[in-house]
């Protein structure tokens, strides 16, 4: 297949990407450097040299940097965050297009430990400056990554439960995930947790602090896999690049389940999800709800041919940053808009009302009514009614209502 399916795996300490149906694989310190009076820009190790013999400035935690709207100055000019971002990007993207001779990219899968619709438009407006087609260029979270990748394995790695050990530089996250089969769509259900029990890896490099990570290990893998089964354990991040500080606490993971190695896990499952993108019918027949996912299915009450039925606008399961959608309806005997919310458990569900205040008055079945829908994050649907009038008899006008309803 010409062209690279990549899987990137976005954070502030490293970067690492990858491929579809390739072994080489990049880890790179996520820092960029320009060098002293010149316009030559390094990442990576090279900027860490740069800088070491005093010929660069150097600039890291790059995504911290655009969440906040921050600057840096280089040799008397001050750069955005977000060009520095895309900077890097630039640079990094190449590495796999030089390595395979490859112009060509047919899908970009970008994942995150924590993604916004604010980094995310930024990284979309550094994909369009890279040349990079938006309906190319994807953005989910490590849950959704880690989901992609555990269901591209054999399904005695996931036929029971999945979790994953995440230990970077200055944080410690627990994945898993669940697959419930049901008697229409299979529906996997997975969850993160920050655990707070982080710690810098810098503690590694002396037996006491050795020890002292092993306990911690220990104690979170007691109390979060206890009383569960367990398919496998995966465990990934610049922390488990070394396990020999862990004795103890991988006899707490080693029992009566599976434990993994996989560095690239995240990077991996973007990529795998990326491939799925160009398949006419997804390898992946599931409702995926996890961080990033809607959790709630939103439809309109309508009447299409004398019959009452419901328009899903929004499914439970759908990414919420690319759950868009619009409709044109016309109003009846009613002044007002009703839809309805159903979340997982149907018993919950329930009807929001909108009021057409500030609309004209007009005889039923004149008004026609223009609905967008779109969301702010998982939980946050944002919803815009237009008066699109009724032809020449009624026309248009500038009535417009929009409301933010919590899911």
């Amino acid at each position: 297949m010409d062209g690279l399916i990549i899987g990137l795996d976005l954070c502030d300490a490293y970067t690492r990407i990858c491929c579809h149906d390739r072994e080489k694989s990049w880890s790179i310190p996520t820092v960029i450097c320009k060098k002293k009076d010149e316009e030559a820009w390094y990442i990576g190790e090279e900027a860490y040299a740069y800088t070491l013999v005093g010929e660069g400035i150097i600039v890291d935690k790059l995504i911290k940097m655009v969440r906040k709207d921050g600057t840096a100055t280089l040799g008397g000019t001050k750069y955005e965050g977000l060009d520095l971002l895309k900077l890097f990007l630039k640079k990094i993207i190449k590495l796999p297009m030089e390595e395979f001779f490859c112009e060509e990219i047919k899908q970009l899968v970008i994942t995150m430990q924590k993604v916004d619709g604010k980094l995310m438009d930024a990284l979309m407006y550094c994909a369009d400056s890279l040349g990079i087609e938006r309906e190319r260029v994807h953005i989910i979270s490590h849950t959704e990554s880690f989901v992609y990748y555990a269901l591209s394995q054999k399904k005695e790695v996931w036929g029971n439960q999945v979790g994953v050990f995440d230990l970077s530089e200055d944080s410690f996250h627990y994945h898993e995930l669940k697959v419930q089969r049901g008697l229409r769509k299979m529906m996997v259900i997975a969850e993160h947790e920050d655990l707070e029990e982080s710690f810098n890896l810098d503690i590694l490099d002396t037996p006491s602090g050795g020890k002292l990570a092993d306990k911690i290990l220990s104690s979170c893998a007691d109390r979060l896999l206890q009383k569960k089964l367990f398919s496998s354990v995966f465990l990934t991040g610049k922390g488990f690049e070394r396990h020999d500080w862990a004795k103890d606490s991988m006899k707490v993971l080693c029992s009566r389940r599976k434990v993994y190695m996989e560095p690239e896990l995240f990077a991996r499952g973007a990529a795998f999800k990326g491939m799925d993108y160009l398949q006419d019918n997804s390898a992946y027949p599931f409702i995926c709800i996890c961080e990033g996912h809607l959790h709630s299915t939103v439809s309109l009450c309508v009447l299409h041919k004398e019959r009452e039925s419901q328009l899903i606008v929004a499914a439970a399961g759908d990414n919420w940053y690319e759950a868009k959608s619009s409709v044109d309806l016309i109003v009846d005997k009613q002044d007002y808009v009703e839809f309805m919310v159903t979340p997982m458990d149907p018993k919950q569900k329930r009807l929001v009302k909108i009021p057409l205040e500030g609309f004209p008055n007009r005889p039923d079945r004149t008004t026609r009514l223009g609905i967008s829908f779109g969301f702010l994050d998982e939980k946050t649907m944002a919803v815009v009614l237009r008066d699109k009038g009724f032809g020449e008899l009624f026309p248009a006008t500038d009535a417009v209502i929009r409301q933010e309803v919590m899911l």
